[in-house]
């Protein structure tokens, strides 16, 4: 079996532990749906809660007509492939995490689809991204298993990471945090200077997420997970949500150039090449993978474009693709599972004893490949007339598209044809059977759904397609019906020519692999890519800390102060902030002899061999600075460097004690260390007097003495601000400290006493 967490025996399942995920979905299902007839009729529900009041952030909610159909999809599929999960992993050990994980991730997609507020959103993106590592890794047994889920991991984190840096671009430029509030002035923010640096960061974002070409490789590779898992993840969850991102943004960033060129060129392409990698596959479930980039390129395709048709054809497209590709790929699974392989060259004659299977394979498949009267007809027909109504290019265009369409024609028969009416003559690793009826119930329900919807098209016409694209567009009069006869048009046209050319290439597609093999392997191999990357980041860490990380505590720090002059050093000559000499006149007898002081001590300290020495000419040296807070009226501050210089001292010395004999033989390091520490002196010295150059900003001193009392219930604003304002800062800085401490008294520990001779 190629799946090798499927363990199906039982139809029963796990129990309630597989039932209650269900009747969760199934309870969301029930609810998005009862708020359907409010949507269709043009309303919106906005539910917001106070989450970081100081911050002006909330957590913000929005259900219309986008939000709503995604909300649909994922629970009501997500209900399905969960009672589908409960068969297929029957009695399978880890069961338990596996619900945990795919009903978390089903809760994270939805908070995804319904946040309306930024930071809300990026934190169910992110909580997503999490869980389907967890979910594409379920197999972590196996190499493929982990380097798979790392893959979706990093390359969807990186994107995750531009992200947030456009969301925060974009809140602030606009003044708020709330998508709704942003979105609403769309003229301002397509005008605004900061305009282009937010749709490249959200761009690279949502491409990432949704596998736009060249971001591509990492989905088909997470075909690694369990079958339920990958049906979820490609037909209405993880792949589409930097989709439906790009949906939420339209209104506000749609309609320039940049967003039009961008869209309509990334998403055509990546639909045609996606596409004939489909048909080279000969495992079902990464042919239905690459078919997942190929519909993601659609959508992105549709989301350039401002046209009625364009809108109604990605709300149409959204639903068909969903239906159909959930349903095929719990298909395969149930293959998987009778026959133990996902062989297309294998696999034949399975419709008499998989009937119901080759059933839902069937209604899928006609969906997928645009026969009428299918829903898939209907989106295929509306898919040709947004394309025809693209405003530059649209021929171009319409050729990707109808190149697309056949090859995914030619794939439906490859996964729902071949296997169930064709005979190989070859031997099956297992005697086929019927799946049980939880497996078959998620298939068959969404591919009737698909030719329900053909057939009456009004029903989705009023609750789904017409509210998504008033979201979109901002009305339901920009929406176009859904029919399955528009007359002899172009379009129609269209159609007809992709049944043609996809009934060409389904009976050609064998011999037509060997020279798409060549035709891919010529080209550059992403995937292999990865590897070299990951490669090379692994050379350079591992040349990096054997250059400053050789275990050598003398190295240690002469790098973490090299770092900091050229990071102060550098800013300060880059940004030409270099102070002017200070004014001497006021200097007195006094301050001449504390500076001696203090210099004499630091000479001492870089010069003696003896360690005891420089310890305690260190502590000449704090004595010193403590001495200028009592010249200049700071005895409080005084007390504390006095009481933190003998603390000091008493624990170096202790230190000391136990360090090993120094190497009387080895390179005496110290002029350049002493090099060092005068530079970093210096910097800080300019660094202190640029600052004394600057006029005096009293605006955190005023905040602390208003805000002390009412708020934190103290008169010391000392105080108040460490043990109050940044605690969790204290905290921190407490908890730094007492880990530095252990961590010195184990190293102390490993090192033995030094023996007398």
């Amino acid at each position: 079996m190629n799946d090798d967490t499927a363990t199906a025996t039982n139809p029963t399942g796990n129990g309630l532990v597989g039932l209650i995920p269900v009747g969760i979905a199934l309870l969301l299902f029930g609810w998005f749906l009862s708020l359907a007839p409010a949507i269709a009729e043009g309303q919106s529900l906005r539910l917001v809660w106070d989450w970081v009041p100081s911050l002006n952030i909330s957590l913000s909610f929005l259900v219309d007509g986008l939000s709503l159909t995604f909300a649909l999809l994922i629970s009501g599929i997500g209900a399905l492939v969960l009672l589908y999960s409960n068969t297929y992993l029957a009695g399978h050990p880890q069961f338990t995490r596996f619900a945990l994980f795919l009903t978390s991730f089903m809760l994270a997609m939805l908070g995804l689809v319904l946040a309306d507020n930024l930071i809300g959103l990026f934190v169910f993106w992110e909580l997503t991204t999490i869980t389907s590592y967890l979910l594409i890794g379920f197999g972590h047994d196996t190499t493929k298993g982990r380097r798979s889920a790392l893959q979706a991991l990093f390359v969807t984190g990186a994107g995750a990471l531009a992200l947030l840096a456009g969301f925060i671009l974009l809140g602030f430029s606009m003044g708020s945090f709330e998508l709704s509030v942003i979105l609403a002035q769309a003229d301002t923010l397509k005008a605004h200077e900061m305009y282009l640096p937010i749709l490249i960061l959200i761009l690279a974002g949502t491409f990432t997420k949704s596998a736009q070409f060249p971001f591509h490789f990492w989905l088909p590779n997470a075909m690694a997970a369990p079958t339920p898992v990958s049906a979820f993840l490609h037909s209405a969850t993880m792949v589409k949500a930097g989709v439906y991102l790009m949906a939420r943004l339209h209104p506000g960033m749609s309609g320039t150039d940049v967003w039009f060129w961008t869209l309509t060129i990334a998403g055509a392409f990546t639909a045609v090449f996606a596409s004939i990698l489909a048909l080279r596959q000969t495992d079902l479930k990464q042919a239905l993978a690459y078919t997942t980039l190929m519909a993601l390129g659609t959508l992105t395709l549709f989301l350039g474009q401002t046209s009625g048709y364009a809108m109604t054809a990605f709300a149409t497209f959204l639903v068909v693709h969903s239906l159909y590709k959930a349903s095929l790929f719990l298909v395969v699974g149930c293959i998987d599972h009778a026959t133990g392989t996902r062989e297309a060259d294998v696999l034949g004659g399975l419709g008499r004893v998989m009937p119901v299977t080759a059933f839902a394979a069937g209604l899928a498949a006609l969906s997928m490949a645009g026969f009428p009267p299918f829903l898939g007809f209907i989106g295929k027909e509306l898919k040709y007339a947004g394309i025809l109504a693209i405003g530059s290019e649209p021929f171009i265009f319409a050729a990707a598209l109808l190149t697309a369409n056949a090859l995914m024609f030619a794939v439906a028969g490859i996964v729902a044809l071949r296997p169930f009416w064709q005979r190989t003559g070859i031997a099956l690793p297992r005697k086929p059977h019927e799946a049980p009826w939880p497996m078959l119930a998620g298939p068959v329900i969404l591919a009737v759904l698909g030719a329900l919807f053909g057939v009456y098209p009004d029903l989705l016409q009023t609750s789904l397609v017409d509210p998504t694209v008033k979201s979109l567009l901002g009305s339901m009069e920009d929406a176009k019906e859904l029919q399955l006869w528009a007359g002899v048009n172009m379009p129609l046209i269209l159609s007809i020519a992709t049944v043609a050319l996809g009934a060409a290439l389904y009976l050609g597609h064998k011999r037509l692999r060997p020279a798409l093999g060549r035709l891919v392997d010529a080209s550059p191999q992403f995937d292999n890519g990865w590897d070299t990357f990951l490669a090379g980041l692994k050379g350079f860490a591992a040349w990096q800390t054997r250059i400053i990380q050789p275990g050598i505590l003398r190295r240690y720090i002469f790098a973490t102060f090299a770092t900091v002059l050229v990071a102060i050093g550098g800013t300060m000559i880059a940004r030409q902030a270099m102070p002017a000499l200070p004014d001497l006149s006021d200097v007195t007898f006094q301050n001449v002899a504390l500076v001696v002081l203090i210099s004499a001590g630091a000479l001492l300290t870089a010069i003696t061999s003896s360690r005891i020495a420089a310890m305690a000419a260190l502590g000449v040296v704090g004595i010193g600075v403590a001495m200028i807070f009592i010249v200049f009226s700071a005895p409080d501050v005084a007390i504390t460097q006095l009481l933190v210089e003998t603390l000091v001292v008493v624990l170096v010395a202790v230190a000391l004690l136990r360090l090993p004999v120094l190497d009387q033989n080895g390179r005496d390091r110290r002029p350049v260390d002493a090099i060092l520490a005068g530079a970093i002196g210096l910097s800080v010295t300019l660094v202190l007097l640029a600052v004394l150059e600057t006029p005096l900003d009293l605006r955190l001193t005023e905040y602390f003495e208003v805000t002390s009392w009412p708020e934190a219930f103290g008169r010391n604003i000392v105080n108040v601000i460490l043990v109050d304002f940044r605690a969790l800062d204290t905290f921190g800085e407490v908890a730094v400290v007492v880990i530095a401490a252990l961590s010195a008294y184990a190293l102390l520990r490993t090192t033995h006493p030094r023996k007398d001779p």
